[in-house]
């Protein structure tokens, strides 16, 4: 036998005999140092109390109240063969097509004001979230940890997860260039380790389809392509976090894109200030939404005691764990009742159903809110009142009738609609905005109904 002592200086011989490999780095360029450091301590602060120097999104003189809803152009291109249709093909192997496949030299950078906005808009995203996942670490103790079923792995999870964000703010900053916004502080919903996974969860979930919503609209190709690998990477940390709460990880077919000022709304006001001469953005702050019945994540039955007020949830807050008696999951012992952080659950009772009445209310125009309060809520004209509930969420944008409207609050019954057959649309972390008027979009049009957007969006947390 050998002793550990003796494999260890064994080891020790073969390394040094063994020859040095390179350290190998990209070809023509040294490593890129990244944009922030690592901040490791608890960082928020409560809501910002002082006086704005500017109020309003950055604007320009608008040239019409609406986008025209034009018919689509006769198409260029259609195969009914499977063949190729082209005479030829540029090289072996690549059939005719594409965008810049040519050979010409990808350009990283915005190409007009869409797109340096939407960047823009991507890295507030970026930066709250890289704060956001080492303050929870900081402000918690890895008791309250173990308490709500999170060992030192998935804090150590939660730990590179932050360190992704180092490299998807650099990456943002790199391609915005000079102006592009600094860190901010900020303010945070959640008093408990279970509402802060939650608030994680949420935050990822609308900053990944705030990307989803833009992408492909994106003058600068070239740029979206970097973006598009690091949402990819969101898109893992907002299932993860879904795990961490035991719910079921994914439960749609198709993840929902959603327009930058849904996002922004969203986003806003969590953030309680900005240092001075920070890049402002461009995108609408709609009047606030909440949902005064929205399903807790840390109830095993979430329909009793749905109508408490802990239940009334703003924009994106976290569910509470304030949960009355033995309905608290973390208390459970049952394996479809309790919430223990787990791969894949099912639960005994499903967050929500088609026919679920829910309770709203919404804020006003001309509501402060956002960095340094220097942001103003904001109707269209024809956002002249509210008549819809638009549910959004997978590749459906579905209108309910408001019933009961009596000043900022009515109702809007959970509706029975499928994407394809077998697969419910309202279901994981759903969008619900107030509208004015219920016109006809589609995932790649959907932000033409902005204009009509009364109050919202809220996360609705529907399975």
């Amino acid at each position: 036998m050998y002793s550990h002592a003796s494999i260890v200086v064994a080891l020790g011989a073969l390394a040094a005999a063994a020859p040095q490999l390179p350290t190998l780095s990209a070809a023509t360029a040294p490593i890129a140092p990244v944009r922030s450091s690592q901040v490791t301590g608890a960082t928020s602060h409560g809501p910002y109390s002082g006086t704005p120097t500017v109020t309003g999104a950055l604007t320009k003189p608008t040239l019409m109240a609406t986008i025209p809803h034009l018919p689509a152009p006769a198409p260029s291109y259609t195969n009914a063969n499977g063949l190729l249709q082209a005479p030829n093909q540029p090289v072996a192997y690549q059939p005719a097509g594409g965008i810049k496949t040519n050979g010409t030299e990808p350009y990283y950078h915005p190409l007009s004001d869409f797109d340096y906005e939407s960047f823009t808009l991507a890295l507030y995203q970026e930066w709250i979230e890289l704060d956001l996942f080492h303050h929870g670490l900081a402000r918690f103790s890895a008791a309250e940890f173990e308490a709500a079923g999170l060992n030192a792995e998935h804090r150590y999870l939660i730990e590179f997860m932050a360190n992704q964000e180092v490299g998807h703010s650099t990456l943002l900053s790199n391609i915005l260039g000079a102006a592009a916004p600094p860190q901010c502080t900020y303010n945070y919903p959640f008093t408990t380790v279970r509402e802060f996974i939650d608030f994680c969860q949420r935050l990822t979930r609308f900053g990944e389809s705030g990307v989803y919503g833009f992408l492909g609209h994106l003058d600068s190709q070239d740029a979206a392509t970097l973006l598009l690998q690091s949402i990819t990477t969101e898109a893992r940390q907002q299932m993860i976090f879904r795990q961490f709460q035991g719910l079921f990880p994914m439960p749609v077919w198709f993840e929902v894109g959603i327009p930058q000022s849904w996002a922004w709304t969203l986003l806003a006001p969590y953030i309680s200030s900005c240092p001075a001469n920070t890049t402002r953005l461009a995108w609408q702050n709609f009047p606030t939404l909440a949902i005064l019945d929205n399903p807790n994540t840390n109830a095993i039955n979430p329909q009793i005691n749905a109508n408490a007020s802990y239940n009334a949830l703003n924009g994106s807050d976290p569910s509470p764990s304030t949960v009355l008696g033995n309905n608290y999951c973390v208390n459970a012992t049952g394996a479809t009742e309790d919430c223990d952080a787990s791969i894949s659950q099912n639960r005994t009772y499903p967050l929500s159903y088609p026919g679920r009445p829910i309770y709203l209310r919404w804020g006003n125009a001309g509501q402060p809110i956002g960095p340094n309060n220097s942001y103003i809520t904001a109707r269209s004209p024809v956002a002249d009142a509210p008549r819809y509930a638009m549910f959004v969420n997978q590749l459906n944008a579905t209108y309910v009738p408001l019933q009961n409207i009596s000043g900022n609050t009515a109702v809007a019954i959970q509706p029975n609609t499928s994407t394809f057959a077998g697969d419910p649309t309202i279901n994981g972390t759903s969008f619900i905005a107030i509208t004015s008027s219920n016109i006809y979009v589609t995932p790649y049009n959907l932000s033409m109904i902005n204009p009509f957007v009364y109050a919202g969006p809220a996360l609705y947390s529907s399975g």
